[in-house]
């Protein structure tokens, strides 16, 4: 039952995530006049729809995304100049095949109402405003985490002083091995200690000490402690240490030529206690970090796709943090649902799944910025285009050049709703015979 709910909350999130995807474009659109003649959620054959006004709203069969469609999307072909040669050949075709239909959907007198009227701030808005509605939705997904249950946050008050100083990645908790008395534990630093200050400045979290411990290297400095209500200033040597990097089964870790891969970095042999951080400060931080790693998968996106397609060949297992597919992420969900067990709260499962949702809101909102037809960044790409365009010629005194001829796009747009189809095929494939699990 718990896998069911945690599947059907992942469904339902998903669902929304998507309409106010295209609430975000279509409110907009109507308020500068375009006519919205759909509003769809999901593709393929329609499972229900309905009229209100002058826009038709349903449901369709594939729930991989959703559109509205905005009247006059693609402006018509420009005058073939005097003497020249009209434009032909396949691409060309495609171009004025999308054209047609954009014009076949203008009714007789709407024309100042096509969507490719609308000045270059105005298309802004209306194809950002999508992705935008997501970025909200993630903001306030992480938000209602926040305030409910906080961010596991690494403070500078110690939680454990190592022992010894460690000949590998892999931290021992006694010196049997012979190693070294560590750094801390040679200065005197106990569990409990609250460092307020290193090497002469304050600092304020783990984050800003790791920082400080870096910058300041293996000198003798200073270090300020809290402990039971008093101030003490201690003397620390950290280590500057050359370790053998291990994974996760204690086994080295190698390098491209065979040889054991090390790390080089200060040592002193301390670790954070971590608290909830409830504060709303801590949204934003989260929220651009996830952002920013999002950015970065969509830029490797190609090598890890190659890389599901290898697990599918080989048979090995799919790392955790592999790229998935909406019925992998949904997967997730399910399990979230029960793993653990009765020692897992219902609230904590919940927050995990709101957590999945605002992950999933902030990749609509990077994939959809991607500058390429059909998604929403290769209109605001457009948009951009014939706003300088005018620009330039207002600046040179030349006449308007008009609404930019996006439509000579749509052999790019084919091209990449095709690698989309199929991306989307092969990590499907994958989450079901190869499937990333929590266990």
């Amino acid at each position: 039952m718990g896998y069911v709910i945690g599947v059907v909350v992942f469904v339902v999130g998903m669902l929304a995530s998507i309409a106010l995807h295209e609430v975000g474009h279509m409110v907009p659109a109507k308020k500068f006049g375009v006519r919205v003649s759909q509003f769809m959620v999901g593709f393929g054959p329609t499972i229900r729809s309905w009229t209100r006004g002058e826009t038709e709203y349903g449901f369709k069969w594939i729930p991989l995304g959703g559109f509205v469609r905005l009247v006059g999307m693609y402006a018509p072909a420009r005058p073939v100049p005097v003497g020249a040669e009209p434009r032909s050949g396949r691409f060309e075709e495609m171009a004025e095949d999308a054209r047609a239909v954009s014009a076949e959907e203008i009714r007789p007198g709407e024309e100042p109402r096509a969507f490719y009227n609308l000045s270059a701030p105005k298309k802004l808005v209306v194809m950002l405003g999508g992705p935008f509605m997501n970025l909200v939705i993630a903001a306030v997904l992480l938000g209602i985490v926040t305030l409910g249950w906080g961010v596991a946050t690494a403070t500078s008050t110690l939680a454990a002083v190592v022992p010894c100083a460690p000949t590998t990645t892999a931290v021992s908790d006694t010196c049997a091995s012979g190693a070294p008395v560590s750094p801390a534990a040679a200065a005197g630093l106990v569990p409990g200690d609250r460092v307020v200050e290193y090497g002469g400045e304050r600092v304020d979290g783990w984050a800003e000490l790791t920082e400080r411990i870096a910058a300041v290297g293996p000198h003798l400095t200073s270090v300020v402690v809290e402990r039971a209500g008093e101030r003490l200033t201690l003397e620390l040597v950290p280590a500057e240490l050359t370790r053998t990097v291990v994974d996760a089964e204690g086994q080295p870790v190698l390098a491209e030529d065979g040889t054991p891969r090390t790390v080089t970095s200060t040592y002193v042999g301390v670790q954070p206690t971590v608290e909830a951080d409830r504060s709303l400060a801590a949204v934003p931080q989260q929220l651009w970090a996830q952002v920013s790693g999002t950015a970065r998968v969509v830029v490797t996106l190609p090598g890890q796709v190659w890389n599901v397609a290898r697990t599918l060949v080989t048979g090995e297992d799919r790392s955790a943090s592999s790229v998935m597919s909406i019925v992998g992420v949904g997967r997730v969900a399910g399990e979230v649902g029960t793993i653990g067990g009765d020692e897992v709260s219902v609230g904590d499962r919940v927050a995990v799944w709101l957590s999945l949702l605002a992950n999933l809101n902030v990749a609509l909102f990077v994939f959809n910025l991607i500058p390429l037809l059909p998604l929403d960044g290769g209109h605001v790409a457009g948009a951009l285009y014939e706003g300088a365009k005018r620009q330039i010629a207002r600046r040179r005194g030349r006449p308007d050049p008009g609404p930019a001829d996006t439509a000579r796009m749509m052999p790019v747009a084919y091209g990449v709703f095709v690698l989309l189809v199929g991306m989307s095929v092969l990590l499907v494939v994958a989450d079901i015979v190869r499937p990333v699990t929590l266990g």
